[in-house]
């Protein structure tokens, strides 16, 4: 087996494994409101984090196509594209300037990793934006529903 091979698909073999553990053990977030050990700021970082982790599950949950390179990227998409997700919750509420770095570094590795997929397909690119380096808090409307994206929200682009 060709050793960049393995360099690159053990830690996507390791990542489903952990997000899918994770996913097994994790809380509905309304759960978390009777337990003393949360903290009750910490409650907006579980609930955003759980719904991130909720729609990775449900978007990897593919119809087969009958091409196996099609499906795969079709599955791994939403696992990169949740990645980003819990990334950027923790940019929102986290505090450790280390785990913020590294927070940022999963962001453009899983966006190249999303952008190599498709152009290995054939597929066409969407617009880039940059990665943010500071993501304030949702406001309340989007914590309800509202996405935010980075063409409704400036504050997601570097430098504003």
């Amino acid at each position: 087996m060709n050793t960049l091979f393995r360099k690159k698909s053990l830690p996507i073999a390791a990542s489903i494994v952990l997000m899918l553990s994770a996913s097994a053990f994790a809380h509905d977030p309304a759960s978390h409101e009777h337990d003393t050990s949360v903290a009750a700021d910490e409650m907006p970082f579980l609930t955003e984090n759980d719904a991130a982790m909720s729609k990775m599950m449900n978007d990897m949950a593919v119809s087969p196509t009958g091409n196996v390179d099609r499906d795969f990227v079709e599955m791994m998409i939403p696992h990169h594209q949740g990645a980003i997700d819990m990334a950027q919750t923790y940019l929102r509420y986290g505090a450790n300037e280390q785990l913020k770095r590294i927070a940022q570094e999963i962001i453009v590795d899983q966006q190249q990793e999303i952008a190599a997929m498709r152009l290995a397909l054939g597929d066409p690119l969407p617009p880039s934006d940059p990665a943010p380096t500071q993501i304030p808090p949702r406001s309340d409307a989007s914590r309800h529903g509202a996405a935010m994206t980075p063409d409704t929200d400036q504050t997601m682009k570097m430098g504003n």
